[in-house]
């Protein structure tokens, strides 16, 4: 692993030399990253682990008696266990996928489609990312089951009382997202999950933990959930790499989701058998030099400490909303809810788009739009807002600058 900048309580800017996207101008200018939400800037050792593998001994895994084939497999199996280790789970419950989207895809396709039917209901939420609706929707075309949401409250928050009333004999499934992407409202996981098992345990529990397993510790059997999920892109490590855990008495009742190599115990034109466990969900050759640069991703994590980098960013998210609480005009979404990590606002007569185009100008990089959480913008009774984002790497100084383009932008638009 690259060498590690060293930590320094009193200068943040620290986490920044790890990036190098971030320790050099743009065109002479500052860059401000705050869209860590939406796609995480990468650590050197992650670059380095993914290219140092291609150039010196890059090998299909699995099956392969070359030496080079074994170290790559080595690497990649490695990274199971990295996973394992890092959310609680057990290695033969960790599946590798290519998103977060597609392990919800996968757990629709597989778990859903065997096991729902007309009868049936799921529970979604209200600030579900459409990743979390599009696939029950489709399969509720196909299956006929009914989807019932769990409303937000004044506060942008689930209504847990609401949610108990949705609870009947015919749900199935509760999906649901742990810290949400749009508001940075961080759910009650462990209790939505209680609630569920306590009325029924045969109700499944899946919960998107694509920005909570980066904000904060996600253990999955404290949760006590039934599958888990998230994404490798946002959690500084590449693009093309997903995780669904699922647990593993659930997980041996499903059928595959795809078919191919790799996932295959004997094949003839009669019939076809498949691997056990999470083999069978892994068809073809996969994301090798991504599924490496997350377990690179996950290192670099931990080697910087998990406790030390949630002190870090909650202290620059208290800044953050102080700052912009200062702003007049300035509404910010949720802001009497726990949250974290995330601030989505908009400026009283301006555009989102327009305001985040004079951001840009000043090298403060934000996320307009609505978040691929439509429903939720309903909610709001908006189409978008402007959404900072926070990573390992933000610090105060971030936040000025973006306040600072914000005061600008208002005297521009107003």
């Amino acid at each position: 692993m690259a060498k590690l900048a060293a930590k320094n309580s009193n200068d943040m800017n620290e986490y920044k030399h790890d990036f190098p996207s971030l320790s050099h101008n743009q065109g002479g200018r500052v860059v401000t990253y705050l869209d860590s939400a939406s796609s995480s800037q990468k650590p050197s050792c992650v670059i380095d682990l993914m290219t140092q593998t291609q150039r010196t001994h890059y090998a299909n895994i699995h099956r392969g008696l070359y030496t080079w084939s074994q170290e790559t497999t080595r690497l990649y199996e490695g990274t199971r266990a990295k996973v394992a280790s890092f959310i609680g789970g057990a290695v033969n419950e960790v599946i590798f996928t290519k998103n977060a989207t597609e392990s919800i895809n996968l757990i629709a396709s597989s778990w859903g489609a065997d096991n729902l039917t007309s009868e049936d209901e799921i529970i979604l939420t209200e600030m579900e990312h459409h990743a979390n609706i599009v696939p029950w929707q489709i399969l509720q075309k196909r299956l006929g089951f009914k989807i019932k949401t769990i409303p937000v409250n004044a506060d942008l928050e689930l209504d847990l009382g609401a949610y108990e009333a949705l609870l009947t004999p015919q749900v199935k499934l509760v999906s649901f997202v742990d810290i949400s992407n749009a508001t940075g409202v961080v759910n009650p996981s462990h209790q939505i999950t209680e609630i569920a098992k306590k009325y029924n345990p045969d109700i499944k529990v899946l919960i998107d933990a694509t920005q909570g397993v980066i904000h904060r510790l996600i253990h999955v059997r404290e949760l006590g959930a039934d599958f888990v999920v998230f994404t490798g892109h946002k959690l500084y490590g590449p693009t093309g790499v997903g995780v669904a855990w699922i647990k593993e008495d659930v997980l041996m009742t499903m059928p595959p989701y795809q078919g191919g190599g790799d996932m295959i115990d004997e094949v003839s034109f009669e019939r076809t058998s498949f691997k056990d466990g999470v083999e069978r969900f892994e068809a073809g050759t996969p994301a090798i030099i991504e599924v490496i640069g997350l377990g690179a991703a996950i290192d670099y994590i931990t080697d910087r400490g998990r406790e030390d980098i949630f002190k870090h960013e909650l202290e620059t998210f208290r800044y953050l909303n102080h700052r912009l609480r200062g702003i007049d005009g300035l509404v910010l979404y949720a802001d009497k809810a726990e949250r974290c990590a995330i601030a989505s606002f908009n400026i009283a007569g301006c555009h989102a788009s327009d305001v985040a185009m004079i951001l840009d100008n000043d090298g403060v990089y934000t996320r307009t739009g609505h978040h691929c959480c439509m429903p939720l913008m309903k909610v709001l009774g908006v189409d978008a807002t402007i959404r900072a984002s926070l990573g390992l790497y933000s610090d105060k100084n971030d936040v000025d600058r973006l306040c600072n383009a914000l005061e600008k932008a208002k005297r521009m638009l107003l």
